[in-house]
């Protein structure tokens, strides 16, 4: 290579380098709610720009809004930030805003209405640049349903007297049949979707010859089939208790509705010691008789050893069956017999008692 040659090589060299070397700026870096619609992508150094809150968004602070590209390629700090305009909740919806007064620009509020109601207006609203909503609260108007049709062999009997020509979401009624038929379902609706049930049809329904119930009779009634909304009457035996309606009811099902319970007395399950059965202190031997009847309480006296003192905890009986606490001792027929002022029951109660056992339940009186 000749010495013209490569000066000249090492002259564009040298040129390009110069030119090169020259820096720029890219495009300003922004944080939310500044304006970047009118920034470009590059910019030489010494250029300037007014940083803007796009619409829709303030100042939060006192802003030194002018940045410069720097001979480094980077930008001055500025000191802008931007805060969103804020749109006020409308106070009925409060509420279901969770307490918030207020929501920034760009919210949306979703509005949906309950079944059997219709949304009139708009599902949702927007908060807009100007500090308004972009809809109004729509309303929620509940479903109109049609009068319902009466059965071809029946009535209709409405829960609430009804006013005008329609009915509304919620309302509901009872259909009925000459007797002695029965409607194959009995109660009717005003529903979400604005129909109402389809009238049923009137059949002729029987209930079997009805049975009795253990430790209970049928009193005042015909032993044979009965017909829809016939009626039959329980009672339980001496000492039981009837748990349930003390009638049945012939159904439309052809069943008959659910039959009463009779729930057997309880034994005080001890030999010796005292008790607190209704109202009063009673030692074992003088319960003549020894019965307690189905829900009723019962307290034995147990010792508390560390407070050498009494305390009484209640059970329940429950269909014959009369748990005894887990703290009850029985005394001894010595001390049952000779020195009775020594049992917990006589001795002085407790001012706390102590923790009952799990399915107790500790008394004071």
């Amino acid at each position: 290579m000749s010495p013209a040659l490569a000066l000249l090589l090492l002259s564009q060299v040298a040129l390009y380098t110069t030119v090169t070397s020259v820096k720029v700026c890219g495009r300003p870096p922004t944080t939310d709610g500044i304006d970047s619609s009118t920034l470009k992508r590059v910019y030489e150094v010494g250029e300037e720009v007014t940083l803007t809150c796009e619409q829709g968004y303030l100042p939060s602070r006192t802003p030194s809004a002018r940045i410069t590209c720097t001979a480094t390629g980077e930008w001055t700090q500025a000191n802008l930030a931007c805060s969103p305009k804020m749109c006020q909740i409308p106070r009925p919806l409060q509420p279901f805003a969770k307490g918030r007064t207020e929501a920034p620009f760009k919210s949306v509020l979703n509005f949906t209405c309950d079944d059997g109601y219709v949304l009139i207006g708009s599902n949702e609203s927007r908060c807009l640049h100007d500090n308004t909503w972009s809809h109004p609260p729509p309303l929620c108007k509940a479903v109109n349903c049609p009068l319902p049709k009466p059965p071809s062999d029946g009535r209709i009997v409405h829960d609430k007297p009804l006013t005008g020509t329609a009915t509304k979401y919620g309302q509901a009624w009872t259909y009925e049949c000459h007797p002695p038929k029965a409607p194959s379902y009995e109660r009717g609706f005003c529903m979400a979707n604005g129909s109402v049930t389809e009238p049923p049809v009137c059949r002729d329904v029987s209930c079997p010859v009805p049975t009795n119930i253990p430790n209970g009779i049928i009193t005042f009634a015909v032993m044979r089939q009965h017909g829809y909304k016939e009626k039959v009457r329980y009672a339980c035996n001496e000492h039981y208790v009837l748990e349930g309606r003390d009638e049945i009811q012939c159904q439309n099902t052809g069943n008959w509705s659910s039959k009463p319970v009779c729930r057997a007395p309880c034994t005080v399950g001890i030999k010796r010691g005292r008790i607190f059965y209704n109202g009063k202190k009673i030692w074992i031997g003088d319960l003549k008789p020894n019965r307690v009847l189905h829900g009723e309480h019962v307290a034995l006296y147990c010792l508390n050893k560390t407070g050498k003192c009494g305390y009484p905890v209640a059970t329940t009986c429950n269909d014959g069956n009369l748990p005894i606490p887990g703290c009850f001792e029985e005394p001894g027929r010595m001390d049952y017999n000779l020195r009775p002022k020594t049992l917990p029951s006589e001795i002085t109660m407790c001012a706390s008692p102590p923790t009952s056992s799990p399915g107790n339940v500790t008394i004071t009186r």
